[in-house]
């Protein structure tokens, strides 16, 4: 009798470019950075999309009427994870400049927070926030990226 094909175990995550942008980093590295955020088991769509359809998302679920830089939206809030991911390039790269840091730190910083969002973390108080934030910190620096919470003159950008 033949066994019985096993289903790979581990997080499954489809990363999607719906905007043609330069300076997206691969897929590959952005599925390297979301697994490093990934503390359970977890199915995610990471989504790269442009300023319409990122102000489109914002204002259709969060009732605000602009692109934002990334949303996360929750379809399961328990492991094993499930939920999509959308990074709108054209803000993360205007918000790379205007903070003064590469785009692929950026565009890791913004994988990072969405992942943890998809597993609970938030920012609505003090509290919270420095708990999502140090866990940001430690993420990131794992991949030689500064603090993206430091200022870029203390950053040495």
């Amino acid at each position: 009798m033949k066994a019985a094909a096993r289903r790979p175990s581990g997080p499954r995550i489809a990363v999607q470019c719906a905007a043609t942008a330069r300076n997206v980093p691969a897929p590959a590295r952005i599925r390297q950075w979301a697994r490093a955020a990934l503390a359970h088991d977890a199915r995610v769509t990471i989504r790269i999309v442009g300023q319409a359809e990122g102000r489109l998302l914002n204002r259709s679920y969060r009732n605000r009427d602009y692109a934002t830089n990334v949303l996360t939206f929750v379809f399961r809030d328990a492991p094993p994870f499930e939920g999509d991911i959308a990074l709108c390039a054209p803000v993360i790269t205007r918000e790379a400049r205007a903070q003064r840091k590469t785009v692929a730190a950026h565009y890791a910083h913004m994988v990072v927070h969405g992942l943890l969002h998809l597993q609970g973390y938030d920012h609505e108080n003090d509290k919270d926030a420095a708990a999502m934030e140090r866990r940001e910190r430690t993420l990131l620096a794992r991949f030689g990226y500064p603090d993206p919470y430091r200022p870029a003159a203390v950053r040495g950008a």
